[in-house]
């Protein structure tokens, strides 16, 4: 069951082969299936995840959320896709037309190369590289040049603060990001997500790197710009920061960008500290939705729990705080293996 996927992939390029198609548009026509089934269950997902971060935020206000279209309300983020797509696209006329349009399908462009690398269970991911945790930190970086383009395409003050904003706040919290995650690194001794999840196997990463996870957590929120660290958009100063210009489907995407984002960087931290797809009894890839999940409920907690704080504190604490933090644990977790290795215990 462990290697289904595996020997699927391997069956359906033997067949391509035999249908008279060289080796390597076989793999090609693999790698395309791929992306299709990863974007299916993107899209799919993020339904589900729209109308339970909205009963999550009910639960939290005491409120019932969605329950008039089906039952519990689930039809309600299918109306209201529905909705945005039957809505009139409006362009400022002062805009840049070229980056305005652009820039919300380059967010989300990059949003769904996040999933190239991650593990989805044994075996399952689109391709295995050996440098996958570099590649997904730099690809997660470019989600800022697409803000910036929003903000300065509009042509809008407000849009324009919105993304100065995020440029400083996600540049920021990659930094004790990226260092929160070297001493997982320095542990399993590779980039790789399969042998980091394999370094896992008599204990979980989140035990041996507490402060690192924290620390990944407090960044990952920033850089997914969710509640309390949602400066970008601030209604009550910049009625809705790079995104004010944007209507209709244009709009949307950028939101069904940013919960691709959130799913991405929770199955990451599943990967990375939550032992991935191990676990007893259930199916691989059934034990990295769980966990995924899992983390994203903790998302959800802190966003409808925390209030928003303002942007002098957001990057100090990122400066002040969370870097030096972060330094800190890659210190002593080199202490750590330097002085395990001396007693000869690893």
């Amino acid at each position: 069951m462990e290697h289904l996927f595996t020997n699927l992939a391997a069956a359906f390029t033997g067949w391509m082969i035999t249908l008279g198609l060289s080796p390597v548009w076989a793999d090609i026509i693999l790698l395309l299936v791929k992306w299709i089934i990863i974007i299916t269950i993107i899209t799919l997902n993020i339904i589900v995840l729209i109308w339970l971060e909205r009963k999550v935020s009910a639960f939290f206000q005491e409120r019932l959320g969605p329950n008039r279209l089906g039952p519990f309300g689930i039809f309600q983020t299918i109306a209201d896709a529905i909705k945005l797509l039957t809505k009139e696209d409006i362009v400022p006329s002062a805009a840049d037309k070229l980056i305005f349009k652009t820039a919300p399908m380059f967010f989300i462009v990059v949003a769904v190369m996040l999933y190239t690398v991650i593990p989805l269970g044994q075996g399952m991911e689109v391709i295995n590289l050996n440098i996958g945790l570099l590649f997904f930190i730099s690809i997660g970086s470019l989600s800022t040049i697409a803000l910036l383009m929003a903000g300065w395409g509009s042509d809008n003050k407000w849009s324009l603060m919105g993304a100065v904003r995020s440029v400083a706040q996600m540049i920021s919290y990659e930094i004790p990001l990226a260092f929160s995650l070297l001493g997982v690194v320095m542990i399993s001794g590779s980039l790789n997500l399969q042998d980091i999840v394999a370094a896992q196997d008599n204990l979980w990463f989140i035990i041996l790197q507490p402060i690192a996870f924290i620390t990944y957590f407090i960044a990952a929120t920033a850089e997914l710009n969710r509640g309390p660290f949602d400066m970008p958009e601030a209604e009550q100063e910049l009625t809705g920061g790079a995104y004010t210009e944007y209507t209709g489907m244009r709009w949307a995407l950028f939101f069904l960008a940013e919960y691709t984002n959130l799913v991405a960087v929770s199955a990451l931290m599943a990967t990375v500290f939550l032992g991935g797809w191990q676990g007893p009894w259930l199916p691989s890839w059934l034990w990295i939705i769980i966990k995924t999940y899992g983390v994203i409920l903790v998302f959800f907690w802190v966003k409808w729990t925390f209030p928003r704080i303002r942007m002098d504190q957001l990057m100090s604490f990122s400066w002040k705080v969370l870097v030096p933090v972060s330094l800190g644990n890659i210190l002593l977790t080199g202490a750590g293996i330097y002085f395990c290795k001396w007693m000869g215990w690893c």
